[in-house]
């Protein structure tokens, strides 16, 4: 039999969820799902015949959790002996290439073009403010925030960071700068000093690089090829995500799925939090529906072949109310006697942290942007906008409050004082929540709260997170808890259903078929703040939302 060599193409976005409706599917066809790319690299280690793994490494195509999930599973594959080569033209073609070359370093071997660089040039944490954009155009943002980290506002009312805001920034870009060090030495056989040095040298042209030991060999994609059919003879290609498929169609992987063993169930939350169902976001991109993901979860809690859940959250927050309701669910799938672990992606924070703490273990990425125990609240205000532009608006109401929320009159004073009492008692309730989940103290919840995003790792130091790892190991703990091994468990996708069950109409909210997403546009936006929002290129904001700076890169 010819030897099977394994490729991951890591040149494009990974899907963190699998798409919940047709049309996300299609969107969606030629992207891996994350998950498949690391379960198919597990299923890889004791197969025979299996004789080694090819990658290559593009400009930006992961999250900086997801690239160390990644890492994890190629780091895992490697330990069998079998060969590891990862491969690019460039990692930054005289740019940032810091995320692409921190994931090729779990490579054994690592080659690049001679006309390539290595952007080994660190990170950075940005944050976009609009304040003064939005003043030329006659809008007036009237927002507040619990407390001085909760920094999503500050887009809306600051024109520069504030000095928590940096303080918190900064300590993030530290924490993610210091795993990837640490990596970087560890996967080239080098002293975490040496690697900073080089990232002060950085950009370092493809010789520079070799001379330096970040890399093993200069050349095109065929002559990286060429080598390792000389070194393992004849093989065939696969990609990772299609090995996995056709590991998943053999006859005894499919009897296993048939023969109604003890389930795992995996519920995934991706995206914004609001209520409702969830939705497609754009070309590919989802929501987390309260009445869905709550579906869901009471679908695993009322299956008596579920033994376990695994919920998988990449959520930066959102409604209250809505991870509120969620967080119920969560609650009572643990009290039906099935114990739900947490494995967080690219972000849990505010209310995917919310929806997260109830769970009996929390994993999480040393990377995944965590917490956030803050909440915002406002309006904006475009009467200014409308006058300039000759749209006139007015109305009659009944009630002294009756236009409070609208975006076209100014908070009176009693109508603030109202928003900052409601702020107060979100708050309150929020790191209660926390403190009685956790098992943590009030005391102890304040300091690690009042809006901040921490690292996974730095989450993990204050009792916010259990354990480092990924999804993987979210399962291992899953089975652990009901005493099968991971073997043995058969892992289910909730919802999955078929598309007779999308098109009917549910009998009730039972009903695993309520647990359907909606498919809308990309357009979906609720309010004027939404609009401001995809007008400035920032991110939907809801009263549990972490804040927008977070992007390292």
């Amino acid at each position: 039999m010819v030897a099977t060599l394994l490729e991951l193409d890591l040149t494009q976005p990974l899907l963190e969820a699998p798409p919940q409706d047709p049309i996300s599917a299609a969107l969606a066809r030629r992207r891996p799902l994350l998950r498949d790319l690391v379960d198919g690299l597990r299923l890889a280690t004791r197969d025979p015949d299996v004789a080694g793994l090819v990658a290559h490494v593009g400009g930006h195509p992961a999250s900086l959790a997801q690239v160390q999930e990644l890492r994890s599973a190629v780091r895992a594959f490697a330990a069998t002996g079998k060969p590891t080569v990862a491969w690019a033209e460039s990692f930054g073609e005289f740019g940032p290439g810091t995320v692409p070359y921190y994931l090729a370093t779990a490579f054994d071997d690592i080659w690049v073009q001679p006309s390539g660089d290595v952007g080994l040039t660190g990170l950075i944490a940005e944050a976009v403010f609009v304040k003064d954009a939005l003043a030329k155009l006659g809008v007036l943002p009237q927002m507040s925030q619990r407390y001085e980290y909760k920094n999503a506002a500050d887009t809306f009312l600051a024109s520069e960071m504030t000095d928590a805001h940096r303080e918190a920034a900064g300590r993030l870009a530290a924490s993610a700068m210091e795993q990837i060090v640490a990596g970087i030495a560890d996967g080239r056989g080098l002293e975490s000093g040496q690697v900073r040095g080089l990232v002060d040298r950085a950009p370092l042209s493809a010789s520079q690089a070799k001379d330096a030991g970040l890399v093993d060999e200069l050349g095109y994609r065929d002559e990286v090829y060429a080598q390792l059919r000389r070194r393992l003879g004849g093989v065939r290609l696969r990609f990772v995500h299609r090995y996995r498929r056709a590991r998943q169609l053999e006859p005894r992987h499919a009897l296993s799925r048939l023969s109604k063993g003890p389930a795992v169930t995996v519920v995934h939350g991706t995206g914004d939090i609001h209520l409702g169902r969830s939705t497609r976001r754009g070309l590919g991109g989802t929501s987390i529906g309260s009445d869905t993901m709550g579906a869901a979860l009471r679908a695993a809690a009322s299956d008596s072949d579920v033994r376990a859940v695994v919920l998988r959250v990449d959520s930066p927050g959102g409604s209250y109310v809505a991870s509120d309701a969620i967080r119920r669910e969560v609650r009572r799938v643990r009290d039906a006697g099935k114990p739900v672990i947490v494995s967080m992606g690219s972000a849990a924070a505010s209310g995917g942290y919310f929806i997260a703490m109830a769970s009996d273990t929390i994993v999480a990425q040393p990377s995944t942007l965590t917490g956030s125990i803050g909440v915002l609240g406002g309006k904006a205000v475009v009467r200014d906008l409308l006058d300039r532009l000759g749209i006139a608006r007015d109305g009659v109401a009944e009630g002294r409050n009756a236009w409070m929320f609208s975006a076209y009159r100014q908070f009176s004073d009693d109508e603030w004082q109202r928003l900052e009492s409601w702020l107060d008692q979100v708050y309150d309730d929020f790191t209660a929540k926390v403190a009685s989940d956790r098992g943590l103290s009030r005391e102890h919840v304040e300091g690690a709260a009042r809006g901040r995003v921490w690292s996974g790792a730095d989450a993990q130091a204050r009792g916010l997170v259990d354990e480092l790892g990924g999804f993987e190991r979210a399962l291992e703990i899953a089975c652990a808890h009901v005493g099968i091994s991971r073997d043995e468990a058969d892992v289910r996708i909730a919802p999955r259903l078929g598309i007779l069950e999308r098109m009917r109409s549910p009998e009730s909210s039972e009903d695993l078929a309520a647990a359907a997403a909606t498919s809308v546009g990309p357009g979906a936006l609720r309010g004027p703040v939404d609009l401001l929002t995809a007008a400035f290129g920032v991110p939907r904001i809801g009263v549990l939302t972490t804040p927008v700076l977070w992007q390292l890169r």
